[in-house]
């Protein structure tokens, strides 16, 4: 997932942006990151060790494969469980009963289903932070690669008659490019309506920035949701304070969904828990939020 928004006036609009599925808005200029052999000097960025692990390694791809491979074994157990829902019940606002509607899984984009670590790279290797210009000039290229795993899954769910919906916060401007991208990769589209990107219209419900509650009832109005996946927690369930203390009580609430209904994919290259080391505050310097990230680390148990 790229951006996340929170419900909370002052956060929110720091939020708001294209986990895209796009990370959080941040205030710097676009960047056309330069070739590496290019840059005149290696600057501190910390996301390069991030960048190369999903990059450069065999552990990386184990673990997604390893948990897309749990999930596909549980498709038949889900579809099989009356009344077994991948959705909180305050999301869940169909008046049908469950048992009436097709199955579908919710699923998140960024770093979900696609790779976009070449555009990470590409702003490790320029010096630069993401932006909005940038980012949509990336997914314009439609080159993201899937994620190890996930096409088996996809593939798998599709056989059992399981719609693929695609909740991303990659704005609806960007949705021919991505379901482009989607099914040049193998990825199963329905038809347009399963992109259900940032600005989409949900009659009754209030969008909150780049907030994914409103989509999620509107997906459950129509399906039945078996499973959900993201690399974000607010891809699941709605993270209205962003601080560390809100975001381990929600973990807490809902541990017994994880590696049940919903399925949580690596991603150390950005998201909302970065910003929750700093107050959300984006307005401050690189150097200002690395020293509060610092201060971060757990030194002894």
């Amino acid at each position: 997932m790229r951006a996340q928004a929170f419900a909370a006036p002052l956060i929110a609009a720091l939020f708001v942006a294209g986990c895209a599925s796009v990370p959080a808005t941040r205030p710097a200029p676009a960047v056309d990151a330069p070739s590496a052999p290019a840059a005149a000097a290696v600057a501190t960025d910390d996301n390069l060790n991030a960048v190369l692990w999903v990059q450069r390694s065999t552990e990386y791809q184990a673990n997604a494969i390893s948990l897309y491979r749990a999930a596909t074994a549980r498709l038949d157990s889900a579809l099989a469980t009356p009344g077994w829902d991948a959705l909180v019940p305050s999301e869940r606002a169909q008046a049908a009963p469950l048992s009436d509607l097709p199955p579908a899984v919710i699923m998140d984009i960024d770093e979900t289903v696609l790779d976009n670590s070449p555009y990470q790279a590409r702003l490790v290797a320029g010096g630069g932070e993401y932006d909005e210009a940038t980012w949509s000039g990336w997914v314009e290229e439609r080159k993201a690669r899937p994620v190890p795993g996930v096409l088996e899954f996809a593939r798998a769910a599709q056989a059992r008659g399981v719609t693929i919906l695609y909740l991303s916060n990659r704005a609806q401007h960007l949705q021919a490019a991505t379901l482009d991208n989607l099914r040049a990769v193998g990825l199963p589209v329905k038809d347009d309506s399963v992109f259900l990107g940032l600005g989409t219209h949900v009659d009754g419900c209030e969008q909150h920035g780049s907030e994914k509650l409103c989509r999620r009832r509107l997906a459950g109005r129509d399906y039945r949701v078996l499973m959900q996946f993201g690399d974000q927690l607010g891809d699941f369930v709605e993270v209205v304070a962003n601080t560390p203390q809100a975001r381990a009580a929600l973990l807490d609430e809902h541990r017994a969904w994880f590696g049940e209904r919903w399925w949580m994919l690596a991603n150390p290259t950005y998201g909302s828990w970065e910003p929750a080391l700093f107050d959300n505050a984006w307005r401050e310097s690189r150097d200002a939020r690395r020293r509060q990230k610092r201060e971060a680390l757990i030194l002894s148990n």
